[in-house]
């Protein structure tokens, strides 16, 4: 019978080479769904406790989503999953383009790699046959370059996941590239494919993909579409006035996603560049700065119209309505690029003051060949300079770098060297946190002073939305399994998601509201937050894209197609008990590696402490203790944040 899911993983053994088709039970998928779920089942059971991250014990998952295939939108994202190398916790990061439906294509709902190839070699598989192929001649390469290489050699309808230079060199901040520059950029997982020396994943399979009820899925799709609105007409100075107005009024309005999504449909995610800015979502200058800092005069070459001067075409990701993407033309000695996003932009920008958008192209080209995480990139670069300005670093140590605020040469030739791992690169290639035990080790006695200029969570620099504005970013970067990202939730996406719209008991936030009282009723912004965490495993456990689940859960419907692919009859309630589920085991992981949740907080500087004296988040600070405390009671965890036996015997976790 037709489910949606193919019913199988595939099992690489890098260490003796064997490859092994495993059947996943149906209950595993009723509990779990698949993707970041599937992995989570998975992972648990096969890293033990206190793996190197590093090491042949660590386990990367390569999954895609139930519902992608399915004829459902905006659904297909694929998740890498593994023991992160930055942060030592539970790592992920989530892609688009067309790698997912290639899992599907080849009889799999998740591919995962065990052990270290004593050579670099690459996994070929084609629903037919599965096997390792040796990568000498690919190992080396970018990722464009590797890719197109593989698609040369083999067909032009392969699709490929590669690691580029950065993973290759076992970098704690690379990701895993696919669709010539797309990138899990999170975790530092191409740290872990590279350790592994697998230079790629290549598939190339024709096998259907198959659901209960293909009929009630066209028809909840054909509604889904025709609430995708349609490109926002005015201009991109109009959106940074709006930007201007939301730091001026006292109250705010409850966000509908699908002005979100009509910015995105004309700009992608750029759209929202200066308005973010102004109205305090952008963290500048390693967040000691505010808007102030980082005026009109400073901020217009990010203009979202003046970037789209430079896009050559639009693209979709696959089964994707609004066609977000944009390839562009930079400077440099690339003729063309993706699209930066928001978070590359605005991280090697305003967080390092730097206005050169030429370079910040070319920088996006360069980092995404190498499969570098830009925003972790970006953090990185933010700490050196305030390292040199402070005096911790000196030419001496920077290989003659002049790293001062905005210096658009330095910040890119400190990139390139970290890419290349060459002479002050190396010192930073790994991130900010290593980095700063490094200098520690090479300068003792300045500790504290060095970690005050650290802005992360866990180890994994924080990306560019800022909780001091929303503080439901500063919480979701402080609690989750996976710390410092901004893709699982926020007292924004609560409103955009509408979720009380089909689950009962969560609150409805008002249609207007002062701004001071998102930092007020902890009790209650942890339930949000809560709902917010269980909701985008759902999400993820799909294959769903963030920008469609911001259509609303009354448009966008994930609960009913779940239910027509797989032929369940779960309630939407139902659904968010796997969301729970999945967190609590991804949050059991973590206890299991050791890792003391308290530890994974983001920094003081980014929750307000202490808070600015000027600017948009002027004399915000974020009650992140109580935040936590109460979050945790919402999953059913004790005040250290570790499930307890009675919440895991509840979830049927019990291994």
């Amino acid at each position: 019978m037709a489910h949606g899911y193919t019913g199988k993983i595939l099992l690489v053994d890098l260490g003796t080479g064997r490859i092994e088709e495993r059947a996943v039970p149906d209950a595993v998928y009723e509990q779990y769904l698949s993707g970041i779920g599937l992995a989570a089942y998975y992972l648990y059971r096969m890293i033990p406790n206190g793996a190197d991250p590093l090491g042949p014990e660590n386990v990367l998952g390569l999954v895609s989503g139930l519902l992608t295939g399915a004829g459902t939108l905006f659904t297909g994202r694929w998740t890498a999953a593994a023991k992160s190398p930055l942060t030592g916790t539970w790592g992920d990061a989530n892609c688009g383009g067309f790698f997912s439906p290639a899992i599907k294509r080849c009889g799999y709902d998740g591919i995962f790699f065990s052990g270290i190839s004593e050579k670099p070699v690459y996994l070929y598989a084609n629903g037919k046959t599965a096997e390792l192929r040796d990568a000498g001649h690919l190992w080396g390469k970018d990722s464009v370059e590797a890719e197109e290489m593989l698609i040369s050699e083999n067909s032009p309808t392969l699709r490929a996941a590669v690691i580029g230079q950065a993973g290759e060199k076992l970098s704690l901040i690379s990701g895993i590239c696919t669709d010539r520059g797309r990138i899990a950029a999170r975790s530092g997982l191409g740290a872990v494919m590279g350790s592994k020396r697998l230079k790629a994943v290549a598939l190339d399979g024709k096998k259907p993909i198959l659901v209960h009820d293909s009929a009630g899925i066209k028809a909840l799709s054909k509604k889904c579409g025709k609430a995708v609105p349609p490109e926002f007409p005015l201009s991109g100075k109009i959106v940074a006035l709006l930007g201007v107005l939301m730091r001026i009024l006292p109250v705010s309005m409850r966000t509908d996603g699908r002005l979100v999504l009509s910015l995105s449909r004309k700009w992608g995610t750029v759209s929202l560049n200066e308005a973010s800015i102004a109205w305090g979502d952008s963290p500048l200058k390693n967040w000691l700065g505010s808007n102030e800092d980082f005026d009109p005069t400073k901020s217009a070459p990010f203009n979202p119209d003046t970037i789209k001067e430079r896009e050559k075409s639009k693209y979709h990701c696959y089964s994707c309505p609004l066609g977000c993407g944009g390839i562009s033309t930079p400077a440099g000695k690339y003729n063309q690029t993706h699209r930066p996003e928001y978070e590359t932009m605005l991280s090697l920008g305003g967080l390092c003051m730097n206005t050169d958008a030429d370079g910040i192209f070319y920088l996006n080209e360069l980092l995404n060949r190498a499969g570098m995480d830009s925003i972790s990139a970006g953090g990185t670069v933010a700490f050196a300079i305030e390292c040199y300005e402070n005096g911790i670093l000196t030419k001496n140590d920077t290989d003659g770098l002049e790293l001062s605020w905005g210096n658009a040469d330095a910040i890119k030739a400190l990139i390139e060297k970290m890419i290349a791992r060459d002479g002050v690169g190396d010192l930073f290639a790994d991130g900010s946190k290593a980095a700063a035990e490094k200098i520690t080790r090479m300068k003792p006695g300045i500790n504290k002073e060095i970690h005050s200029h650290l802005v992360h969570a866990g180890g994994q620099e924080l990306p560019m939305h800022d909780g001091r504005n929303d503080p439901g970013f500063a919480l979701h970067y402080s609690v989750e399994p996976t710390p410092g990202r901004h893709t699982l939730g926020s007292l924004t996406y609560y409103e955009m998601w509408e979720l009380w719209k089909s689950v009962g008991g969560l609150p409805k936030p008002p249609a207007f509201y002062l701004k001071k009282s998102r930092f007020k009723s902890p009790a209650q912004k942890a339930l949000i937050a809560a709902a917010n965490s269980r909701f985008i495993n759902v999400v993820n456990g799909c294959g769903l894209c963030l920008f469609g689940s911001f259509l609303g859960v009354a448009r966008i419907p994930i609960f009913a197609w779940l239910n027509a692919a797989t032929g369940w009859e779960k309630s939407p309630e139902e659904y968010l008990e796997i969301g729970k589920r999945i967190q609590t085991l991804k949050q059991a992981f973590n206890i299991k590696q050791g890792i003391d949740p308290a530890t994974l907080r983001a920094s003081d500087r980014a929750l307000g402490r202490p808070p600015l004296s000027s600017g948009a988040n002027r004399g915000r600070s974020v009650d992140i203790e109580n935040l936590t405390r109460e979050y945790w009671v919402q999953f059913g965890w004790d005040e250290n944040g570790r499930p307890t036996d009675e919440t895991m015997k509840k979830l049927g976790i019990q291994f």
